[in-house]
């Protein structure tokens, strides 16, 4: 669950204001108590969307992140570990009902050797290491893909041993993409189509859905990627479609909570259209 990324931190808000106030020195004729004001109901315009049912994160940035220390690129994978938890948790505590992180790609396994090696046994105890905490937080933890023979097979059956253990949780969905590829996944719907028979004319969207790995995964609302690279990267084609981007510079190893929640604030003041308009109170429609 550790991947790769790149980038400054982010924005800061800051709010200030002192009040100050005197007392008479002669007593005043009592006066009728004030009726508060009733809030301002905020225009459509200001007025926030709902905190995106499914974010997805490119989680990148590891390698420049250790470059930039002079350091190993596996130390960078080994400090993502707890940008990995840190972002959970707190979209777990912001109402995120789907989260997906895409940790290994089917194209990262061009990389070397040595640093496939290690990834391998990094993740296995990351997964070992948090189990017992996504479990008793109540996430149900899903793997897409790791598909790939080359999978170490003790991996491969932590991943089985987490989704075996969290499978009846009903808090939020933890998906890790790992040896992924959306273009695969896509050729597997296919395929899956073909195998059941499926005529040509009764294939639709929803139909072509049910047929993905991991069917009942909804649309990806918000996909944050670190480092500032923007780049969809052969991830989850499919579901992005109509997903918000957002691409802060900060390196995943560098990224937390506070960058996370200001994503999510982000991703809320945008009005998402969906190819429509927008009705204007003159009756007009904005573009």
């Amino acid at each position: 669950m550790t991947p790769g990324g790149a980038g400054r931190a982010g924005r800061q808000a800051h709010a200030g204001g002192t009040t100050a106030g005197t007392l008479g020195t002669q007593p005043k004729a009592p006066t009728s108590p004030t009726v508060p004001a009733q809030p301002r109901r905020p225009s459509g315009q200001e007025r926030q969307r709902p905190v995106p049912r499914h974010v997805a994160c490119v989680m990148d940035g590891n390698g420049r992140w250790a470059q930039q220390r002079s350091l190993p690129r596996t130390s960078g994978h080994r400090a993502a570990e707890t940008t990995v938890i840190d972002v959970i948790e707190a979209a777990r505590s912001a109402g995120v009902e789907w989260l997906s992180l895409y940790a290994f790609s089917t194209e990262n396994w061009r990389r070397p050797g040595e640093e496939i090696d290690f990834l391998m046994r990094l993740v296995r105890r990351v997964v070992r290491k948090h189990a017992p905490l996504l479990h008793a937080r109540g996430i149900r933890c899903r793997f897409l893909g790791a598909g790939d023979p080359r999978v170490p097979a003790p991996l491969a059956q932590d991943f089985a041993d987490l989704m075996t253990l969290t499978e009846a949780n009903r808090g939020m969905t933890l998906t890790v993409a790992f040896d992924h590829g959306g273009r695969q996944d896509i050729v597997s719907a296919a395929r899956s189509l073909i195998r059941a028979g499926v005529p040509a004319e009764s294939v639709d969207q929803a139909c072509f859905a049910a047929h993905l790995p991991v069917p009942d995964t909804p649309d990806v609302d918000l996909v944050i990627r670190t480092s500032g690279e923007q780049r969809i990267s052969n991830f989850m084609l499919w579901q992005v479609a109509y997903a918000e981007w957002i691409f802060p510079p900060v390196l995943w190893p560098d990224f937390r909570a506070p960058h996370f929640l200001e994503c999510l604030h982000d991703y809320r003041s945008r009005d998402r259209r969906f190819g429509g308009v927008t009705p204007q109170a003159n009756g007009e429609f904005q573009k």
